[in-house]
């Protein structure tokens, strides 16, 4: 029993080794991608400044038999789906 959990701290050592070693690898491999496409990328165009946009202008009032259809549609729809 002995030597086999001495063989199973071995692996366990091992893999950890080398998931460590493998991460470090990664980290300097981006750094060296990251100042790479900084030096050799072309510079982002720039970008216009945003216009902000004319809003739609609503009607000034609604005339009375409008809003009475929509007062009639409120009351329908809210008697249909009382909770």
């Amino acid at each position: 029993m002995n030597e086999l959990m001495s063989q199973a701290v071995d692996l366990m050592i091992a893999g950890m080794g080398f998931v460590f070693v493998f991460l470090i690898i990664l980290v300097f491999a981006t750094g060296l991608m990251s100042k790479l496409i900084r030096r050799f990328a072309p510079p982002e165009p720039a970008t216009p400044a945003r216009t902000p946009r004319a809003k739609p202008k609503a009607p000034a009032s609604v005339d009375p038999d409008t809003a009475e259809a929509i007062k009639k549609a409120i009351a329908q729809f809210r008697s249909r789906h009382k909770k």
